[in-house]
Protein backbone atom coordinates (compact mmCIF):
# COMPACT_ATOMS: atom_id res chain seq x y z
CA UNK A 1 0.00 0.00 0.00
CA UNK A 2 1.95 2.56 -0.84
CA UNK A 3 5.21 1.74 -2.00
CA UNK A 4 5.01 2.62 -5.59
CA UNK A 5 3.04 -0.40 -6.99
CA UNK A 6 2.13 1.18 -10.30
CA UNK A 7 4.88 3.25 -11.23
CA UNK A 8 7.37 0.39 -10.91
CA UNK A 9 4.80 -1.62 -13.04
CA UNK A 10 4.61 1.68 -15.61
CA UNK A 11 8.54 1.41 -15.44
CA UNK A 12 9.11 -1.88 -16.09
CA UNK A 13 6.32 -1.91 -19.02
CA UNK A 14 8.66 0.77 -20.34
CA UNK A 15 11.44 -1.24 -20.18
CA UNK A 16 9.92 -4.69 -21.49
CA UNK A 17 7.71 -6.12 -23.82
CA UNK A 18 5.29 -7.14 -20.98
CA UNK A 19 1.59 -5.24 -20.59
CA UNK A 20 0.50 -4.00 -17.02
CA UNK A 21 -2.42 -4.19 -15.26
CA UNK A 22 -3.51 -3.33 -11.80
CA UNK A 23 -6.16 -5.02 -9.72
CA UNK A 24 -7.49 -2.22 -8.06
CA UNK A 25 -8.51 -0.53 -11.42
CA UNK A 26 -10.45 -3.72 -12.46
CA UNK A 27 -12.15 -3.96 -9.53
CA UNK A 28 -13.16 -0.51 -9.73
CA UNK A 29 -14.35 -1.10 -13.27
CA UNK A 30 -16.02 -4.61 -12.46
CA UNK A 31 -17.67 -2.25 -9.45
CA UNK A 32 -17.92 0.82 -11.51
CA UNK A 33 -16.98 2.84 -8.62
CA UNK A 34 -13.93 3.78 -7.00
CA UNK A 35 -12.29 1.29 -3.73
CA UNK A 36 -12.67 3.98 -0.57
CA UNK A 37 -16.43 3.97 -1.81
CA UNK A 38 -16.26 0.42 -1.54
CA UNK A 39 -15.21 0.07 1.84
CA UNK A 40 -17.28 2.75 2.83
CA UNK A 41 -20.58 1.11 1.76
CA UNK A 42 -19.78 -2.80 1.60
CA UNK A 43 -16.80 -3.11 3.62
CA UNK A 44 -13.15 -4.91 3.64
CA UNK A 45 -15.15 -8.42 3.66
CA UNK A 46 -17.13 -7.23 0.56
CA UNK A 47 -13.75 -6.20 -0.50
CA UNK A 48 -11.83 -9.15 -0.31
CA UNK A 49 -14.43 -11.42 -2.03
CA UNK A 50 -13.75 -8.78 -5.06
CA UNK A 51 -9.89 -9.39 -4.96
CA UNK A 52 -10.94 -13.15 -5.22
CA UNK A 53 -13.02 -13.71 -8.02
CA UNK A 54 -9.73 -10.88 -9.75
CA UNK A 55 -7.26 -13.55 -8.55
CA UNK A 56 -9.48 -16.42 -10.10
CA UNK A 57 -9.95 -14.48 -13.72
CA UNK A 58 -6.36 -13.19 -13.50
CA UNK A 59 -5.53 -17.05 -13.05
CA UNK A 60 -7.30 -17.92 -15.76
CA UNK A 61 -7.33 -15.64 -18.48
CA UNK A 62 -3.74 -13.75 -18.08
CA UNK A 63 -0.14 -14.39 -18.71
CA UNK A 64 3.06 -12.48 -19.44
CA UNK A 65 2.09 -9.67 -18.00
CA UNK A 66 3.04 -7.20 -15.21
CA UNK A 67 0.12 -7.41 -11.98
CA UNK A 68 0.03 -4.51 -9.59
CA UNK A 69 -1.62 -5.99 -6.50
CA UNK A 70 -3.30 -4.12 -3.48
CA UNK A 71 -1.63 -4.62 -0.44
CA UNK A 72 -3.71 -7.41 0.95
CA UNK A 73 -4.02 -9.16 -2.74
CA UNK A 74 -1.09 -11.74 -1.18
CA UNK A 75 -3.89 -13.89 0.78
CA UNK A 76 -5.24 -14.88 -2.33
CA UNK A 77 -4.83 -18.86 -1.90
CA UNK A 78 -3.75 -18.96 -5.63
CA UNK A 79 -1.03 -15.69 -5.86
CA UNK A 80 1.33 -18.53 -7.11
CA UNK A 81 -0.57 -20.25 -9.34
CA UNK A 82 -0.78 -16.73 -11.13
CA UNK A 83 2.61 -15.88 -11.60
CA UNK A 84 5.83 -14.66 -10.10
CA UNK A 85 5.47 -12.96 -6.73
CA UNK A 86 7.80 -9.94 -6.01
CA UNK A 87 7.80 -7.78 -2.88
CA UNK A 88 8.75 -4.48 -2.95
CA UNK A 89 9.89 -3.89 0.69
CA UNK A 90 10.00 -0.76 2.42
CA UNK A 91 9.57 0.81 5.97
CA UNK A 92 6.27 2.11 6.69
CA UNK A 93 7.98 5.48 7.17
CA UNK A 94 9.62 5.03 3.93
CA UNK A 95 6.57 4.67 2.16
CA UNK A 96 5.00 7.93 4.09
CA UNK A 97 7.66 9.50 3.06
CA UNK A 98 7.09 8.74 -0.30
CA UNK A 99 3.68 9.58 -0.60
CA UNK A 100 4.65 12.53 1.17
CA UNK A 101 7.03 13.43 -1.28
CA UNK A 102 4.04 13.19 -4.05
CA UNK A 103 2.35 16.79 -5.14
CA UNK A 104 -0.57 15.84 -4.73
CA UNK A 105 0.20 13.68 -1.42
CA UNK A 106 -3.04 14.75 0.53
CA UNK A 107 -4.62 12.61 -2.29
CA UNK A 108 -3.18 9.95 -2.37
CA UNK A 109 -3.28 9.42 1.24
CA UNK A 110 -7.26 9.92 1.12
CA UNK A 111 -8.23 7.37 -1.46
CA UNK A 112 -6.26 4.86 0.71
CA UNK A 113 -9.17 3.63 2.81
CA UNK A 114 -6.56 1.57 5.09
CA UNK A 115 -4.08 4.69 5.55
CA UNK A 116 -6.76 7.08 7.56
CA UNK A 117 -5.71 5.70 10.74
CA UNK A 118 -1.58 5.83 10.98
CA UNK A 119 -1.69 3.66 14.58
CA UNK A 120 -4.16 1.06 13.15
CA UNK A 121 -1.95 1.00 9.31
CA UNK A 122 1.38 0.76 10.90
CA UNK A 123 -0.44 -2.53 13.15
CA UNK A 124 -1.45 -4.02 9.84
CA UNK A 125 1.62 -3.32 7.72
CA UNK A 126 3.82 -4.78 10.58
CA UNK A 127 1.53 -7.62 10.75
CA UNK A 128 1.53 -8.31 6.87
CA UNK A 129 5.86 -8.19 6.11
CA UNK A 130 6.27 -11.69 7.23
CA UNK A 131 3.81 -12.81 5.01
CA UNK A 132 5.19 -10.87 1.89
CA UNK A 133 7.84 -12.63 2.58
CA UNK A 134 6.86 -15.62 3.11
CA UNK A 135 4.91 -15.69 -0.20
CA UNK A 136 7.31 -13.69 -2.46
CA UNK A 137 9.48 -15.40 -5.24
CA UNK A 138 11.60 -12.15 -5.19
CA UNK A 139 12.12 -9.65 -2.70
CA UNK A 140 13.59 -5.72 -3.57
CA UNK A 141 14.41 -3.50 -1.56
CA UNK A 142 12.85 -0.15 -3.13
CA UNK A 143 13.51 2.06 -0.32
CA UNK A 144 14.98 5.61 -1.22
CA UNK A 145 16.08 4.06 -4.44
CA UNK A 146 16.00 5.23 -7.92
CA UNK A 147 12.71 3.88 -10.58
CA UNK A 148 15.12 2.83 -12.78
CA UNK A 149 17.09 1.12 -10.20
CA UNK A 150 14.11 -0.68 -8.85
CA UNK A 151 13.42 -1.82 -12.39
CA UNK A 152 17.07 -3.15 -13.47
CA UNK A 153 16.82 -5.20 -10.19
CA UNK A 154 13.52 -7.02 -11.20
CA UNK A 155 14.15 -7.39 -14.55
CA UNK A 156 17.46 -9.00 -13.43
CA UNK A 157 15.99 -11.34 -11.41
CA UNK A 158 12.80 -12.55 -13.34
Amino acid sequence: MGVGKGTIARGLVNNSTMFAIDTDDLIESMENRKIKKIFEIEGEPYFRNLEKKTALWLEDNVSNTIISTGGGFYKQENINNIGRVVYLKSSFQGILDRINACPNADKKLKKRPLLQNLEEATKLYDSRVSDYERVADIVIDVEKKELEIIVEEILGQI
